[in-house]
């Protein structure tokens, strides 16, 4: 069995979307899903197509958890993906998110171009490559500056941590549009200067 997650699918910026491998196998492949980024996470809406022998079983599994899902929310999603509204937000929110990821680049290659950004072909977070032994400084540096981000050391498995490179991990989707550029201002004041 295949489990197939296509966490940021919706948000590639770079190339286009790769199709479900769930298609190709119905039934050896189970898909999974969720509009926790492209709409919200409160929603608590996700999905999984399962081969048709595995549905009983997922089901009786999944028991009285039910009531986190409203019918009514649920409902308002089918009818927002039938109408074609649901693409569009998709687009319109895609559209955003690149704008927000091209402009945390241009900011890092203009004030900071001793650091390296990777992971930005897709989804809503980028990784920046801090010289070693700086990472702690500089969270607590964002910090001071009142951003919200994350050292890459609480992302990577204990058995490597240890000797880990240093680096943040970046959300770009959170900011209001009025407070990005501020954001990325204090981002880049809270890195370390190069060499």
């Amino acid at each position: 069995m295949v489990v197939e997650d296509d966490y940021d699918g919706e948000f590639r910026y770079d190339r286009q979307p790769v199709g479900a491998v769930q298609g190709l196998d119905p039934d050896h492949v189970v898909l999974l899903g969720s509009v926790s980024k492209s709409l919200s996470p409160a929603l608590r809406i996700g999905w999984l197509v399962l081969p048709e022998r595995l549905v009983e079983d997922v089901v009786a599994a999944k028991g009285a958890r039910e009531q986190w899902s409203s019918a009514t929310e649920q409902l308002t999603l089918a009818d927002f993906v039938a109408s074609g509204s649901y693409d569009r937000q998709v687009r319109r929110m895609r559209q955003r998110h690149r704008r927000r990821r091209d402009q945390l680049v241009a900011a890092l290659a203009e004030r900071a171009p001793h650091v390296r950004v990777s992971g930005i072909a897709a989804g809503l977070h980028a990784v920046l490559e801090l010289p070693p032994g700086t990472e702690h400084s500089v969270v607590r540096a964002a910090a001071w500056q009142g951003l919200a981000v994350e050292g890459l050391s609480g992302y990577l498995h204990p058995a490597v941590a240890e000797g880990g490179r240093d680096g943040l991990v970046v959300g770009y989707a959170t900011p209001a549009e009025h407070a990005y550029p501020p954001a990325l201002d204090a981002l880049c004041r809270a890195l370390p200067p190069p060499g």
